[in-house]
């Protein structure tokens, strides 16, 4: 199975980045294999429509699953409508997460955990 994790950086031990929309770096990977692609989020300088581009990246990509810190409305309606289940709370390591994910130790979100623009330089929401 292939997960989408938000990250700060480019291989499995950087650290898991708490954003969706706006995060650095994509690591996905496949969880059976640990083989893995790190993709640069053009979002992270978007003004708007990160989380809906983010999510459209994570479908292209082939992701079943989003680990990450936290979601937005826009992002988590994008992901829901393609059928990709959102996993919060998300930290660590991306290699820590993935692990944490295959042993069932996080629970799909049922709707967004934080609001529009979340993590954009200067917002609080």
């Amino acid at each position: 199975m292939k997960v989408c994790v938000t990250s700060e950086g480019l291989d499995l031990d950087a650290a898991v980045d708490p954003r969706f929309g706006r995060c650095r770096y994509f690591i996905v990977v496949d969880t059976d294999s640990l083989e893995f692609e790190a993709v640069e989020n053009s979002g992270v300088r978007q003004t708007g429509g990160a989380g809906v581009e983010s999510a459209r990246l994570a479908a292209e990509k082939g992701a079943k699953a989003v680990l990450t810190g936290n979601c937005g409305p826009n992002a988590f309606q994008t992901l829901n409508a393609v059928g990709i289940e959102v996993y919060i709370g998300v930290n660590g390591t991306i290699r820590e997460a993935v692990e944490n994910f295959k042993n069932g130790k996080y629970s799909t979100l049922g709707s967004a955990n934080v609001g529009p623009h979340f993590g954009m330089t200067g917002s609080n929401e």
